[in-house]
């Protein structure tokens, strides 16, 4: 177990729970934005429902308010002047009281920026955890390692990042196991047994993820091996030891030796370096090692073995032991020791090997996890563990932490969710009869005696949280939603349809026109086509076109909302291990630079040390 020092004093349940009172008081108005479908705007007349601002004015304030954000992210006087007051109670309404419509912008904007994850005061610095973690000695390999070579740059930053949080931690409780929920491809599993000599089985409910997991995983090992070539065989440093013991005698026959080697030419250089170290060794083997060194001379990432005091070896025999095959340094090594030296030696060298075999392993392994899933029938050899989880969907999250509190094996969790509009609901309408105990949300106690709920298209909303406000702005597909809630207004007038439940899919990115658009979709979903002539539809097209600033401002307004729903979210999560007794210690963690991986954050909790 490492030496540590206290961990970050993170707010307690009933801290947590007011500020979840806040954001609920905010989003009883403010959710019925995040709910509205934009395949519905025109014909539900969504913007006259609920905002009475005209759409300019929203865009206009909105537009300031992102560029402002970007240009001093910083920069939160009005937050902190809310929070010296009555929390967010001193703005002015921001929904009218009988309409239920939103009437003041400005204030809605301030009061979404001060109910995001980031601006509440609820999560622990990433730094500071680390520090706590690992004391004053840093639980690095001892080479700089450079995921990037092996995926890309947004998985890079988050595997690197999480991958030495999990090591932190591990070394803290001091075990040996991970198991990674949702392993997907398999790349943080590889990452932590690779670098950091954990033992992870990494658990995929597709098969097919699996079997590509392990061909990826070993693909990995060899790419690691050319590009982080270690010194090879314990055995080379036990020779070594011996060599120490011997130094005092060998000490004036190595020096004549080196003065010879330097007298004589090149050639006669590799001769004698050869024939110091490697005495015993046929001329065949020199041979072969020679046309080994002179085939990778170029390969600059082959590594020497660390200098030593008492190694006064040349500066190539390292390279030269690293080249050379498992038999001929045994033979080097092996013949210059006694009998009962080279059986022990033996015996070391097989422990060793044993407990890398045992500690460095990757195992992926196939099976659907729920809430109930007995780990013991998974994994035979289950011990005491972590249980980690990058981006995994929808109930997988929650389920990975109802696992880790029911599991005394597992010792702590770090779980970075993502897909929320996959999260089952509790108290979401059901149109079937459902027999499902254990949802996705709500987790905590109080949100399950409010009955919250969220809604899918809030949830899905959340999924667009986007860290960079003016680019969030820019990247709406303003003209695509356009052109479908057009269409939704099409159908239900020529064709008597009002709730659509058929997707018409990715067709924009494949038309040349509105009309184009209209035709193709109308095929999609098995209606006739040729009963609209291109003027009706044209039409449609004229008289909703000075109106899609309506749905563009309405747009923005979800995009301003949608770090609310992810904050509910987390907050449940978090309030849910805060209620279990036997949590030592349980936190939000902003993981990843959110620019690069907006679900950046990270839900950790640890058990009491035994």
């Amino acid at each position: 177990m490492a030496a540590c020092g206290p961990l970050p004093v993170t707010p307690d349940l009933p801290t947590l729970r007011a500020k979840l009172q806040g954001l609920l008081g905010f989003l009883r108005d403010a959710l019925s934005i995040s709910n509205a479908h934009t395949v519905d705007f025109y014909t539900e007349s969504v913007w006259e429902e609920l905002v009475d601002l005209p759409p300019e004015t929203v865009l206009t304030v909105l537009r300031r308010s992102a560029a402002e954000t970007e240009a001093r992210p910083s920069e939160s006087r009005p937050l902190v002047e809310a929070e010296k007051g009555s929390g967010m109670a001193n703005l002015p309404k921001i929904f009218c009281e009988t309409s239920q419509k939103l009437v003041n912008v400005e204030a809605f904007a301030l009061a979404a920026k001060y109910y995001s994850v980031q601006n509440m005061g609820i999560c622990t610095p990433f730094e500071q955890l680390l520090v706590a973690l690992q004391g004053n000695e840093k639980q690095r390999s001892g080479e700089t390692v450079r995921p990037v070579e092996f995926m890309n740059m947004k998985k890079s930053h988050e595997v690197q990042a999480m991958s030495e949080l999990i090591s932190s931690i591990a070394a803290y409780y001091g075990v040996k196991q991970v198991i990674d929920l949702g392993s997907g491809k398999g790349y943080l599993s590889s990452f932590l047994s690779l670098k950091y000599g954990l033992k992870v089985y990494g658990i995929d409910s597709s098969n097919t993820n699996t079997h590509g997991a392990e061909k990826r995983n070993r693909k990995l090992k060899k790419h690691w091996k050319l590009c982080h070539a270690q010194p090879r065989l314990d055995v080379s440093r036990l020779a070594l030891k011996v060599s120490k013991e011997k130094k005092v005698q060998n000490e004036i026959k190595y020096k004549a030796d080196i003065e010879k080697v330097h007298n004589s030419s090149l050639p006669k250089q590799e001769e004698m370096s050869t024939s110091i170290f490697l005495p015993d060794l046929s001329g065949s083997v020199i041979s072969a090692v020679r046309k080994q060194m002179e085939k990778h001379k170029q390969m600059e990432n082959l590594h020497a073995l660390p200098q030593q005091e008492e190694n006064l070896c040349f500066e190539n025999t390292s390279s030269l032991i690293d080249l050379l095959p498992l038999n001929a340094i045994e033979s080097a090594a092996l013949l210059q020791m006694p009998n009962r030296e080279v059986s022990e030696t033996n015996q070391e060298r097989r422990k060793i090997t044993s407990k890398s075999s045992e500690s460095n392993i990757y195992s992926p392994l196939t099976s659907f996890i729920t809430a109930d899933s007995e780990l013991h029938d998974i994994i035979k050899d289950l011990e005491d563990c972590l249980m980690v989880g990058l981006h995994t969907c929808g109930d997988l999250a929650p389920n990975t932490l109802r696992i880790f509190t029911s599991k005394s094996e597992i010792k702590g969790v770090c779980s970075v969710g993502c897909c929320y509009h996959l999260l089952s609901e509790e108290f979401e309408t059901q149109t079937t009869e459902c027999t499902q105990e254990k949802w996705g949300f709500p987790m905590c106690h109080y949100l399950k005696e409010e009955k919250w709920c969220c809604g899918r298209n809030a949830r899905m909303s959340a999924c667009l949280v986007c860290h960079s406000p003016s680019l969030a702005a820019k990247s709406l597909p303003t003209e695509s939603l356009f052109y479908r809630a057009v269409l939704q207004d099409i159908i239900k007038d020529c064709y008597g349809i009002t709730k659509c439940d058929q997707h018409v899919g990715k067709i924009y990115s494949k038309c040349s026109s509105f009309l184009d658009y209209v035709r193709k979709s109308l095929v999609k979903l098995q209606l006739d086509e040729s009963k609209l002539p291109e003027k009706l539809i044209m039409n449609y097209y004229e008289m909703y076109k000075p109106r899609m600033n309506e749905l563009e401002a309405f747009n923005m307004l979800k995009v301003v909302l949608a770090p609310c729903i992810e904050t509910l979210i987390l907050l449940d999560r978090l309030c849910y291990l805060k209620e279990q007794e036997d949590i030592a210690w349980s936190a939000l963690v902003k993981l990843f630079d959110p620019v690069k991986s907006p679900r950046c954050y990270a839900v950790i909790a640890l058990k009491k040390q035994q």
